[in-house]
């Protein structure tokens, strides 16, 4: 049992000389990774996140940019510590990893698909204790708050299958955005939430004409929920 003046304030107060000790030693290693490293010539995007509360006491975004060549801090539930972090676990070499699909793989973050006879008997992940799988699904947790295309996702998955795949599914997708940025260069575009619902309506519609025109009837539009 912790003694009565042992406090949740004086346990963060007293850890504050520790942390900062920590942000001073990454900060010096990332200027050393960086020595004879020149900044990318595209100039560092705008921020697009509020800082976190557990965010490095550094601008450590500059940094990072100029070690990656993107700024994965576009992307929605990258804050520059969670970047920090899963490079620290998976490295700033994607070439490991032939495709985006071996990467999540060894995340654990794809189907593992059971097949007998032909049969798909199961496609649950498999279970892991991989750090930057557990990142990418507290990031996938936090975009689901928010109003953008990934968002509108998580949310449209969650109350369908639940939350939990709808996490390990989101979490999926951001580990994708992550390899595509540091191999190929990508950059991230969030197109928002209403054109992730727009384009799951005329997805469902396209199924629906398709299925109508199966079973030889054609699907017409009601012209007074149109207009």
């Amino acid at each position: 049992m912790s003694s009565p003046s042992a406090t949740p304030w004086s346990c963060t107060t007293s850890t504050r000389p520790k942390i900062a000790e920590c942000d001073t030693e990454i900060e010096t290693v990332l200027h050393t990774l960086n020595a004879e490293r020149a900044m990318p010539e595209t100039p560092l995007p705008a921020v697009r996140h509020a800082k976190a509360r557990n965010e490095p006491t550094f601008d450590a975004r500059p940094a990072l940019y100029t070690l990656l060549g993107a700024d994965l801090t576009q992307i929605h539930g990258f804050g520059p510590y969670t970047v920090l972090r899963l490079v620290a676990e998976c490295g700033d070499d994607m070439s490991k990893w032939p495709t985006a699909k071996h990467f999540t793989s060894w995340l654990s973050l794809a189907p593992g698909n059971k097949v007998s006879g032909g049969r798909l008997l199961s496609s649950k992940t498999r279970r892991s204790t991989n750090r930057a799988a557990a990142l990418l699904r507290i990031a996938a947790v936090n975009i689901g708050r928010t109003q953008t295309a990934l968002g509108a996702f998580y949310r449209r998955l969650a109350a369908r299958i639940g939350k939990a795949k709808a996490v390990t599914a989101t979490a999926r997708k951001l580990a994708i955005l992550f390899y595509n940025a540091l191999r190929f260069g990508l950059a991230y575009a969030d197109p928002g939430a209403s054109y992730y619902e727009q384009r799951y309506r005329q997805r469902v519609l396209d199924n629906l004409r398709r299925r109508a025109q199966q079973m030889g009837f054609t699907l017409v539009a009601d012209a007074a929920s149109n207009g």
